[in-house]
């Protein structure tokens, strides 16, 4: 419910910025340059339930990694699997606690492990659980040492968290480097489109006063340009995502970040250059 106030707040905002800029400046740079503040603003709520939602999917794996080393635990000490996770669904693991705790009423009431593992895996949506629970569900069917493959599946998750915090810490510097590269090519793109096809439209005119030529609009290049900054953004966001995180759903987040600076800088400059 808060998140669907917040999203109904930016939408409204944006709506009574919309309208105002189509009142007071319509026809001109700057009605555009506000509209996009307005976009910005009514996308932002949803951007950050985005952003929250894909931390409570890292919370619930690293938890899980808390968790499964609770469970090696009360299975060293006797105490069969089943009953392990009953008795530690009152624990607290964060986002996963509601997840440990279905996990247990459904053993409670009979249904067998593999079952409740698959149901386990599919509501979490996480592919490092969904591998580990298989892992330990294929070794129960198997009659397998329940103690050693849950030690081997807390040693796999934990080293799977550590190499995505050594990865997100060595190409920080990569990530920071991509966003300034992008903004100097916004740069590059309105200093050609501000200054240098202005001055070869001229230097053209010039020429055609005594020779016949066809003149150049600078305007017929603006949106060629802006569209291209536009797709430029996009697959940016998409390549700095797979290359930080390793996935391209996290680069819609990036994706978002470049499209917002490209669309704000863009008109911007063209409702102070722009007239």
């Amino acid at each position: 419910m808060k998140f669907e106030m917040m999203h109904w707040f930016g939408i409204a905002i944006a709506i009574i910025v919309t309208t105002g800029s189509i009142l007071m400046f319509r026809g001109s740079n700057l009605m555009s340059f506000l509209l996009v503040i307005a976009l910005i603003v009514g996308l932002i709520p949803f951007g950050i339930t985005f952003l929250l939602a894909q931390g409570k999917q890292r919370e619930k794996e690293e938890k899980f990694l808390a968790f499964t080393r609770d469970l090696v635990e009360m299975v060293r000490s006797g105490t069969p699997i089943s009953k392990s996770i009953v008795n530690l669904k009152n624990r607290n693991y964060g986002s996963l606690t509601q997840h440990i705790v279905k996990l247990a009423n459904q053993l409670s009431i009979g249904i067998t492990l593999t079952n409740a593992f698959e149901t386990f895996a599919e509501d979490t949506k996480s592919r490092v659980i969904s591998r580990a629970v298989g892992l330990v569900s294929e070794a129960e069917k198997a009659g397998g040492n329940i103690e050693t493959i849950l030690e081997s599946v807390a040693n796999s998750v934990n080293q799977i968290e550590q190499l995505r915090k050594e990865r997100m810490a060595a190409i920080s510097n990569l990530v920071t480097q991509g966003y300034l590269i992008f903004i100097v090519f916004i740069i590059i793109m309105l200093v050609l489109e501000f200054k240098i096809l202005p001055l070869v439209a001229d230097l053209q005119g010039a020429k055609s006063l005594s020779v016949s030529a066809t003149s150049l609009d600078p305007d017929q290049f603006s949106m060629p340009l802006f569209v291209m900054l536009l797709v430029q953004s996009f697959f940016a966001g998409l390549v700095i995502g797979k290359i930080s995180e390793g996935s391209i759903k996290s680069g819609f987040k990036h994706s978002f970040i470049l499209l917002a600076l490209t669309l704000l800088i863009t008109t911007g400059a063209r409702a102070l250059f722009g007239g």
